[in-house]
């Protein structure tokens, strides 16, 4: 799908789309526990339908009404596993870290399948942990990934710099053996607010889990999940780009955010504000999904320098280069390191098409500054991965779209 953005500037109230990251963890959880959970405020992005097709295969009986989705857990294959499960993770890497780590438990075999780029992704972490154990396997195949699980282990050590993805999979992988362990972590520790949302998720859920000290992660034995009546927050990783309007000539108020939320990406506020100012330099260790986004608003404002890019390469595209390519169409001048970043400014309109590269938070990063330049973005579709009512969502507001299939 390409869209065309006229140039057009954003005003009104909306409020923020409810939080992928929480709502993959209270799914999972819910069909963890025996009996059934009530979620609510669920937006069906295509990650969140692959989590979904997941805990089906965990034999959860799911049903969905509007932005409700109802989970039973009490007919789960974790008390009576078959002999193969296969998982489809569809483009969604918390799905498939997740899923992995609860396989890794289980004594059968598990078939993972997904998109090219997301099984090209690294799983080291998993794989390194399989081998150990002549019995157990990691197996990269044409069209899938292939695990042979039933790890003994309950103590576990590993980089902190790896994707918190790991971290929460081996958190679930503990949690559904019941005999407790732990998780140490070797510094530097990346992404720890994505774990605390997944220690939130857990405990909500009546596991007892959390840190032991700054570096090791703890689970309880004997800890049994309970079902739950929850709602999922307002998603401050995607309120991002309904809020960077306000710094391109816009007026937006975002609603429905928790100010006390655990997500990492609420410093998006201090970085905007930092990014208005002057010229800043920005440590991105801790919000990588929040790359695209200051990049863009850097572009379009006093330029940026941003440390801690070198993760943005294994995302759903090579975040790094693939936004210094777009840039360059309107004009901006960028230098990019292994780790690092420097974005230049002054924007003008392409004179070309620019691309989503199959990334919703590119395809989002290039609606906000074609909203300042008019334009085409090819691939737009992208957006349905994460916030599939973006482009209707800033209709509202009053960008000038139109699509064309």
């Amino acid at each position: 799908m390409n869209v065309t953005i006229e140039k057009s500037t954003a005003y009104g109230e909306i409020s923020a789309p409810p939080s992928k990251s929480m709502a993959h963890r209270y799914i999972i959880c819910a069909a963890l526990a025996n009996g059934e959970s009530v979620i609510s405020n669920v937006d069906f992005s295509e990650d969140i339908k692959a989590t979904i097709d997941c805990i089906k295969t965990l034999g959860a009986d799911v049903k969905v009404d509007g932005s409700t989705v109802l989970v039973d857990g009490s007919k789960s294959i974790l008390s009576a596993p078959c002999d193969t499960l296969t998982f489809n993770c569809r483009e969604s890497g918390s799905t498939m870290r997740f899923f992995m780590g609860i396989a890794m438990i289980l004594p059968v075999i598990s078939e993972f399948y997904g998109s090219e780029t997301l099984r090209n992704r690294p799983f080291g972490i998993y794989e390194n942990i399989l081998k150990s154990d002549e019995s157990l396997s990691f197996e990269r195949q044409s069209d899938k990934i292939v695990i042979k699980g039933g790890i003994k282990e309950n103590d576990f050590e590993v980089a902190g710099n790896i994707s918190s993805q790991f971290i929460t999979g081996l958190l679930l992988a503990l949690s559904i053996k019941g005999e407790g362990g732990s998780i140490k972590l070797i510094p530097p520790v990346e992404s720890r607010s994505y774990i605390n949302m997944t220690i939130q998720a857990m405990n909500e859920f009546g596991i007892n889990v959390g840190w032991k000290d700054e570096n090791t992660l703890y689970v309880e034995s004997g800890c049994r999940y309970i079902c739950k009546n929850i709602e999922v927050e307002g998603d401050y990783s995607n309120a991002a780009f309904l809020d960077a309007f306000n710094l391109i000539g816009g007026k937006v108020k975002v609603n429905g955010l928790n100010e006390k939320s655990l997500q990492g990406d609420r410093i998006y506020k201090e970085y905007f504000e930092k990014l208005l100012c002057e010229k800043a330099t920005l440590d991105i260790a801790d919000c990588p999904d929040l790359g695209p986004v200051l990049f863009a608003m850097a572009a379009a404002n006093k330029g940026g320098v941003f440390t801690s890019t070198a993760r943005l390469k294994i995302k759903e595209s090579d975040r790094g280069s693939v936004m210094c390519e777009e840039l360059a169409k309107f004009g901006i001048n960028t230098h990019m390191e292994e780790n690092s970043i420097e974005i230049g400014c002054g924007l003008n309109a392409p004179t070309v098409a620019v691309d989503g590269h199959n990334d919703h938070r590119i395809v989002m990063s290039m609606a906000l500054l074609l909203s300042a330049t008019g334009g085409t973005i090819k691939g737009a579709q992208a957006v349905r991965k994460s916030y599939p009512g973006f482009f209707e969502d800033i209709e509202k507001l009053g960008i000038k779209i139109t699509k064309e299939d």
